[in-house]
């Protein structure tokens, strides 16, 4: 098939590229654009593969890009989005324009045309501090971030397409996923990278905070088998791997997986406003194996290895000191 990925060149993003293009289809890939040309972690992507890879630069905030995106393919994978919680409180709008308003233009793109299927990716982030664990598809939504409203906006609208327009929408909601790839905004590789550096204090933020980690192979494979899955259309599917560990635990782990004797602390800089802050994100991942198949194969501590190593052979590119929103 012919398959749309926005934000192709992020994290996920390019892992989904990458393992598309193995399984033998065709994809057109949306980095942003940027003067310099750099499709950011499309670059990875084996010289073998590229033949079937076609880039191209732009904003999902352009609804007339928008439109000559999705013309010719068969299905759109839509993960185009600015995810940094702590800069959607410096920086509002921008999250509305690209996530929310973005999300529209690629729908009514779709609509006017003939897509076979949509996935509209949305955040565990959504839900807020859970008034249950673990959490189902049908748990309340509770914006606690302007980042979290602007993703429920655009699951909203996705909804609608599909309720209005009978598009054939299905709403992805992966909780939080880690891997080779990941920004140092991320709790993982702010571990590492400061681990890896030599540093003998660990800031992080809320050490008791609570969360469910994907690697973000399993991430990837949730989005192939969520292209030919029968009968999925409107449907809102999250998956994790229905394990929860708090932050401080996690950053423990991660500095026995490098054999770091570092200290961890929580800096006041990195907290969060108190009522924003979600205390716990813990997946009931059924419906993703009832309707999906899917089922996590890599467990914490491999994928947190596995990050470990990457970050290892690129820890130039991560600056440990800074603190990154």
């Amino acid at each position: 098939m012919r398959v749309l990925v926005t934000g192709a060149g992020g994290f996920i993003g390019s892992h989904l590229t990458e393992l598309l293009l193995g399984e033998g289809h065709h994809v057109r890939a949306l980095a942003r654009y940027n003067g310099r040309g750099d499709p950011g972690h499309l670059n990875s992507v084996e010289t073998g593969l590229r033949s079937r890879l076609e880039i191209r630069f732009g904003d999902v905030a352009d609804p007339f890009l928008a439109r000559d995106l999705v013309n010719g393919c068969d299905i759109v994978l839509h993960l185009a989005a600015l995810i940094g919680i702590p800069y959607s409180y410096a920086a509002p709008a921008s999250y509305v324009a690209t996530n929310t308003t973005g999300t529209l233009n690629i729908l009514e793109a779709c609509r006017q045309t003939r897509i076979r299927r949509v996935i509209v990716t949305s955040t565990s982030e959504v839900y807020g501090t859970a008034q249950y664990t673990p959490i189902k598809e049908s748990h309340p939504l509770q914006g606690q971030s302007p980042y979290a409203a602007s993703k429920i906006g655009a699951d909203k609208l996705a909804e609608s397409y599909f309720r209005c327009f009978d598009l054939p929408v299905v709403i992805l909601r992966p909780f939080n996923t880690f891997g080779p790839r990941q920004s140092a905004r991320a709790v993982i590789p702010t571990v590492l990278a400061q681990a890896l550096g030599g540093a003998g204090e660990i800031e992080l933020g809320n050490l008791d905070a609570k969360r469910d980690l994907t690697f973000v192979s399993d991430t990837a494979r949730a989005y192939l088998q969520a292209l030919e899955a029968p009968g999925i259309e409107g449907e809102t599917i999250h998956f994790g791997r229905g394990e929860a560990i708090s932050i401080g635990e996690l950053a423990a782990l991660c500095l026995k997986v490098v054999g770091s004797r570092a200290r961890i602390v929580s800096a006041e800089r990195r907290l969060r406003p108190e009522k924003s802050e979600v205390g716990l994100l813990l997946c009931d991942p059924r419906r993703a194996l009832a309707r999906l198949g899917w089922r996590p194969q890599v467990s914490l501590e491999n994928g947190i290895a596995l990050t470990a190593e990457y970050l290892g052979r690129h820890l130039i590119d991560y600056r440990a000191a800074d603190y990154t929103i």
